[in-house]
């Protein structure tokens, strides 16, 4: 954590956003806080740990995940709180998925934002089918959240329209993850600009459709070395500024 706020800092970003992961700097509020005052940086988001390879952290509770993850993000200031639909097989948590965030988003002051998804792709020698992995779905349009999460790469891998999703969402638009794909079965979370997606196009909508929240860059560096890493986090932050109004 402390690298990736210096990185931050370096770099000229105006804020994080935490993933709730394994490390236990991304649970520590203190030392959240800590990081905070030591380089300028609020955190803007915390992402909970309800994703496939963060299944174990905070327990096998979903339930409890998502309430510990409100908790930090109040303790550090954090005005929204991502997180994904349920798993297919959480279909205790899925039954009353809808009800239960809207009723913590009422307990608290924090926007509780389900992100967009994709259908999960097999392809095999001869075809390729769509499975259903998440419910109630990964279509957000689909249910009666008060805040959403856009990611623009899961538009990509989706092939979903991003700009008529950020238009039918509307103030219901609570937070953006800003990144790129090329339309494939894969998630790739490129450099904004260098996929398929409406990335600029949706920057500029944002102030028509009265959205007040933020805009997280979110790619893929893994393979990448370190001055590659750089120059592809400068490059997407230029890009949002210069299509940011």
């Amino acid at each position: 954590m402390a690298d990736t706020f210096r990185l931050a800092a370096e770099l000229g970003y105006d804020g994080v956003e935490v993933m709730v992961w394994n490390e236990a700097p991304t649970q520590d509020a203190e030392g959240l806080r800590r990081l905070t005052d030591d380089y300028g940086l609020p955190i803007i988001s915390v992402h909970a740990p309800t994703l496939l390879l963060t299944q174990r952290v905070w327990g096998r509770q979903p339930w409890d995940k998502v309430d510990r993850s409100l908790e930090l993000a109040e303790a550090v200031g954090a005005p929204v709180v991502v997180l994904h639909p349920p798993f297919r097989w959480q279909r205790d948590y899925a039954r009353d998925f809808v009800a239960g965030v809207a009723e913590r988003e009422r307990r608290h002051d924090v926007r509780l934002s389900v992100e967009n998804m994709f259908p999960w792709k097999v392809k095999t020698a001869r075809r390729e089918r769509e499975v259903k992995a998440y419910l109630p779905g990964w279509d957000p349009l689909e249910q009666d959240y008060r805040s959403v999460t856009v990611d623009l790469s899961h538009t990509a891998t989706a092939g979903s329209d991003a700009l008529a999703m950020v238009r039918a969402l509307g103030p219901r638009l609570a937070h953006l993850h800003l990144a790129d794909g090329s339309g494939g079965y894969k998630d790739e979370h490129l450099v904004p600009g260098t996929g398929s997606q409406p990335c600029a196009e949706v920057l500029r909508l944002l102030p028509e459709v009265g959205f007040t929240g933020s805009v997280a860059v979110e790619i893929n560096t893994r393979k990448m070395t370190t001055d590659e890493r750089d120059a592809a986090l400068v490059a997407a932050l230029s890009f949002a500024r210069t299509h940011l109004d």
